[in-house]
């Protein structure tokens, strides 16, 4: 690794890290540069382990001897700056001290994932990345095999949700799947019922399903508000809720699929 000090907060040398909070820009132009961001030593290390290539680091001096074995292997430059210069480059006061821009890998062939694996998460449409991550952290800890996103739902690779996954999401196979039409057509060939977690008067309650669960299981989870939309309602098998008492409607979407992943385990 090459230290460096950050000379200006515009320098070409830290663009990677410019505008963080811009998430609308950050969701376009980091797959489109092949990059993501992840933030704290932890994640950074949880990264790394996981087999995933740094580009960059940006910290504060102080976070420097907490990953230096970890950013050694690597012909790198790390850029030290002080708080108010990580601020004026990010665009909001970085309280974990350290970033690193990643090469962003190659997503796997939905198909190949599919054959791999006996329960899957599908998430539809969910653009909060808070609810992403807290979704694959859920996975990792309860025991599904992989997630896969569809093509409008937020990035599981944004800061936040990397973050909020506390850096599961380096251990989760995921990958995007196609629309509906097709994503049903390579659902079935690997032979998996799917599942969608919606209100519904033919809906079968989480218990049900629990007590005798298909050999290979996909749990399809939809965006707060809307909900799963039509599409994947159709190309559903069955629809599961979790019963709701004292008038309740519904959980949140990240305590949803907890619990049924719970339920499952």
């Amino acid at each position: 690794m090459r230290i460096e000090r950050v000379r200006a907060a515009a320098s070409d040398t830290v663009a990677d890290y410019a505008r963080l909070t811009d998430v609308a820009l950050r969701s376009i132009t980091e797959p489109e540069r092949g990059v993501f961001i992840a933030e704290s030593a932890k994640v950074i290390r949880r990264a790394i382990e996981a087999g995933h290539t740094p580009r960059s680091v940006l910290m504060e001096e102080k976070w420097l001897p907490g990953l230096r074995d970890a950013l050694e292997p690597f012909d790198i430059p790390v850029h030290l700056a002080d708080p108010a210069e990580l601020e004026a480059i990010t665009g909001y006061r970085v309280h974990r001290g350290a970033l690193a821009a990643f090469e962003r890998p190659a997503l796997p062939d939905p198909g190949t994932l599919l054959a791999a694996s006996r329960r899957v998460v599908i998430l539809e449409d969910i653009v909060d990345h808070t609810n992403v991550g807290a979704i694959i952290r859920s996975v990792a800890a309860l025991g599904a095999d992989a997630v896969l996103v569809t093509p409008r739902c937020a990035d599981p690779l944004y800061r936040r949700s990397v973050r909020v996954s506390m850096g599961t999401v380096f251990q989760v196979p995921w990958t995007r799947l196609p629309e509906w039409g097709e994503a049903r057509e390579v659902l079935t060939a690997h032979g998996f019922t799917v599942a969608a977690l919606a209100l519904a008067d033919e809906a079968v309650t989480l218990r049900r399903l629990a007590a005798d669960p298909p050999e290979r299981l996909a749990l399809v989870f939809g965006a707060e508000g809307d909900g799963l939309s039509r599409q994947a309602l159709a190309a559903a098998d069955t629809v599961v809720t979790i019963p709701m008492a004292h008038g309740v409607d519904s959980l949140n979407v990240a305590a949803a699929a907890a619990v049924a992943l719970y339920a499952l385990a």
